[in-house]
């Protein structure tokens, strides 16, 4: 089943559960799990019922991406149009809930521009209505870009169905193309285009499914950019310019964005696989990595392995997950996980131990 179909079928699901008559009240009862998972110094106890809420009041399809903003507050998206934005505080309880405009909401980054914070959303489009967004934490609109399409940057045939942000040190924004044609899109902070790189292919400079991008800073040296490419089980680093660097590759992890904190990285992983199949459904896990781009720990997949220096095959271990899609970081190490295709379950907290 494709990824279109799997869109369809959540909607019907989700229209079936809205013409249930008389539902009964929803209560949430917590019980916290005796589930350790993840390797070395990353282990993590799992709370699969943190981000449990009334799903008649607050629905969801996909829970696609988390961030967190100054105040601490936990903001997710989904593909939902009765409450695209879900803004929860760090002990599960619901702040807040907006949108109705993004049916295919995905990509959410939070920005921080000293005097405010913003949110870039990517809706991928596939209605023919693709949508890159600049917002207020509630929901203002203030900045919208101009498609590659519209600004004849794409020839007719390419498709555009953006998929993730980023914005760099001096405001400029790049999107990540990875549903679409592959590119990666860079735009001064005004909106003007600046230029693309990337595109479709097999070469070190070049994507199968650009997913994510990430702006890393770590070290001191310049920054860069940390794009996915999911297909080829991968992440590319590129400088602020779209030149390419190196490949950190995670056989076996079809990986989403990066996300940074400190000085680790983490990644949802959609999928894992056999080592002769390309992908197997219900297989994700969470990956982390040192500051060397070395992996020291999978939660819910199997612990990380090096000989002679190469990392071997990653695969799911716990059956915990379904299709790992984000993870965000709180103050504290805890971790939040948003899922895909996962039947409609809300996050699932992974609380350091």
């Amino acid at each position: 089943m494709n990824r279109r179909q799997f869109v369809s079928t959540s909607a019907r699901s989700a229209a079936g559960l809205a013409i249930l008559p008389h539902a009964p009240s929803f209560i949430v009862k917590r019980t916290l799990s005796d589930e350790i998972i993840g390797h070395g110094d990353f282990r993590y106890r799992v709370d699969r019922e943190w981000g449990n809420l009334d799903p008649m009041a607050h629905p969801i399809k996909n829970c696609h991406e988390m961030v967190q903003d100054r105040s601490g507050r936990l903001i997710m998206i989904t593909d939902q149009t009765k409450n695209n934005i879900l803004v929860y505080d760090r002990s599960g309880k619901l702040l807040d809930a907006w949108g109705t405009s993004f049916p295919y909401g995905h990509g959410l980054t939070l920005s921080d521009e000293g005097d405010a914070e913003y949110l870039w959303i990517c809706d991928n489009g596939f209605d023919g209505n693709a949508q890159v967004v600049k917002t207020t934490l509630d929901g203002r609109e203030v900045m919208r870009l101009a498609s590659p399409k519209d600004l004849g940057i794409y020839s007719e045939g390419d498709n555009f169905y953006p998929t993730e942000t980023a914005v760099g040190p001096n405001g400029d924004v790049y999107v990540a193309d990875g549903y679409g044609s592959q590119w990666i899109l860079q735009y001064a902070s005004d909106g003007t285009f600046i230029r693309k790189f990337g595109g479709r292919g097999d070469g070190d400079a070049e994507f199968s499914t650009a997913h994510g991008v990430c702006v890393d800073t770590r070290g001191n040296g310049e920054p860069s950019l940390v794009c996915t490419s999911r297909g080829h089980n991968a992440f590319k680093r590129f400088s602020m310019a779209g030149e390419y660097i190196e490949t950190l590759f995670l056989p076996g992890a079809f990986v989403c964005r990066a996300v940074i904190d400190d000085d680790m990285l983490y990644s949802g992983v959609c999928w894992s696989r056999l080592r002769y199949l390309n992908q197997t459904p219900d297989s994700g896990f969470v990956t982390i990595l040192d500051g060397s781009g070395r992996v020291v720990s999978n939660p819910g997949g199997t612990a990380p392995e090096y000989h002679d220096g190469q990392l071997q095959l990653m695969l799911q271990q716990e059956s915990i997950f379904n299709h790992c899609h984000d993870v965000c970081v709180d103050q504290d190490k805890n971790l939040y996980v948003c899922q895909w295709n996962a039947n409609q379950t809300y996050p699932i907290r992974l609380e350091r131990v």
